[in-house]
């Protein structure tokens, strides 16, 4: 079981390294940009500005798709979304799927949408044809997001013609949420996306990074038990308002599959950039019960109370 888990940095184990079959109607390479986001509290116009900015650079760069943080439109826990936060469709998604037609690229992103008199911390898959596929509501909910955002109920995968895409957002791939990851998995995903928006206090420096394993290590279970591709987007800048205000987001956004980190994001609160990958489609022929036979072979247990 440790082997599994013994996950090093740019080390691509031969067993990882499996020639994927044809994919009909597919591309067995993905160009993904990493859109690193300067996302300002309460300034969606702004925000919205940068995130079209972000989509045409991605577009001229020859990506496939753009993956964008996490609620990009107020910020997060942002109070003034909690008055102004709009539906979806709406005109924030509306813009972001006008850009995804204009530059004929997929996009991934973040937003907050009223719905039924509650908000929720969203994420959008847009197609290049500037429709959206699925819409997703983040479930494992930090306490003090609660206030702010409803628990979502519901997992997707959807089929499109980079492979088969699963959405979550940010905690939900914290090792105690990682049953939502598995779940995606199960359901067929060769790409987890997750806009997110990872922050520290003020003090903090690229040098002394508290987060270490915290994002690698559960994208790399995921990668490795299931050979699935885990992408998470994070906006940078300082926080204003909020629980969390004075804290900064930081950047590191991060692409992992089985072979190890494909891609990561520069630790800086001003590091706004975008990071292109290119991310082999992963080969996903187990379904079902196959999956859990796998699963066993590669050691892992599902018959054990924690200690």
């Amino acid at each position: 079981m440790a082997s599994l888990f013994s996950f090093l940095k740019n080390k691509k184990p031969a067993s990882a390294l499996v020639s994927p079959p044809a994919h009909p109607e597919s591309t067995a390479t993905v160009r993904i940009g990493l859109g690193q986001l300067l996302v300002e509290g309460g300034e969606p116009e702004r925000n919205l500005e940068r995130a079209a900015q972000m989509i045409a650079d991605a577009a001229r760069q020859g990506c496939d798709l753009v993956l964008l943080p996490e609620t990009l439109d107020f910020a997060w826990t942002h109070p003034s979304a909690l008055t102004e936060a709009l539906p979806i469709p709406g005109a924030f998604s509306d813009l972001l799927c006008q850009e995804a037609l204009r530059h004929n690229i997929m996009v991934c992103a973040g937003l907050t949408e009223r719905l039924n008199g509650r908000n929720y911390n969203a994420a959008i898959l847009i197609s290049a044809q500037g429709e959206i596929l699925t819409k997703y509501h983040k479930i494992n909910l930090l306490t003090v997001e609660q206030p702010f955002y409803a628990v979502g109920q519901t997992l997707s995968v959807v089929d499109t013609p980079l492979g088969k895409i699963g959405v979550n957002v940010c905690a939900d791939n914290y090792l105690e949420g990682l049953s939502i990851g598995h779940t995606l998995a199960r359901m067929g995903a060769e790409f987890i996306l997750a806009p997110a928006s990872w922050t520290v206090d003020y003090s903090i420096t690229e040098e002394n990074d508290p987060y270490q394993q915290k994002w690698l290590r559960p994208f790399s279970i995921l990668a490795q038990l299931y050979n699935v591709a885990v992408l998470s987007t994070t906006s940078v800048g300082y926080i204003v308002g909020g629980p969390y205000e004075g804290k900064k987001s930081i950047g590191c956004s991060l692409a992992v599959d089985a072979s190890g980190v494909r891609a990561q994001g520069v630790f800086n609160e001003f590091a706004g950039q975008l990071v292109v990958t290119d991310m082999p489609r992963p080969v996903r022929p187990e379904q079902g019960t196959a999956i859990g036979e796998m699963l066993r072979r590669k050691g892992y247990r599902f018959d054990e109370l924690p200690t």
